[in-house]
């Protein structure tokens, strides 16, 4: 019998983990998932009029459960057109997210967008650029600074000649 739950217990984790693009710190709260799937209108509701952060919420459920996007329908029937958009815009950027690590969902998502048959969503899928996000900066990747700030001295307390001559670039 305790074998029995142990290999249970396996295969869960393991259909669970093979559902998300991204590491496990870059996933939404199970629970926030959860509380979406079971009510999707109320992403609406907590977000009304936030266009981005809508968008953003669900690209991040979307990539972290693809079974998320059995919801999305229900979601698109309760949004205005402009939540329309950005649910189509968090769609493209999910699929984006994906291709790298899961290209199957990733197809998934755009299949999806081709049946739902929404011109809101597909025009808000198609108004996000069709490239990979740019890699956000670590500090050897960050532009040098050119010191031409107003601050200078050893311990930037010092203020600075705001009319001094500006260095050219190189």
């Amino acid at each position: 019998m305790p074998i029995l739950v142990t290999v249970t217990m396996l295969c869960a984790m393991t259909s669970i983990c093979e559902a998300q693009c991204v590491d496990r710190s870059e996933r939404s709260a199970q629970i926030a998932i959860d509380a979406f799937v079971a009510e999707p209108s109320s992403l609406l509701v907590q977000l009304r009029s936030e266009k981005e952060k809508l968008s953003g919420r669900l690209r991040g459920y979307l990539v972290s459960d693809i079974s998320v996007l059995k919801s999305v329908p229900a979601l698109t029937r309760a949004a205005t057109q402009a939540d329309r958009a950005s649910i189509g815009a968090a769609l493209h950027r999910a699929e984006i997210r994906c291709r790298s690590s899961r290209p199957e969902y990733a197809q998934k998502i755009s299949d999806f967008v081709g049946k739902l048959h929404d011109s809101a969503v597909l025009s808000g899928y198609s108004s996000e650029p069709d490239d990979a996000p740019a890699t956000p900066p670590t500090t050897a990747n960050l532009p040098t600074k050119s010191g031409t700030g107003l601050m200078s001295g050893e311990f930037k307390t010092d203020i600075a000649d705001p009319f001094a001559a500006m260095p050219l670039p190189e």
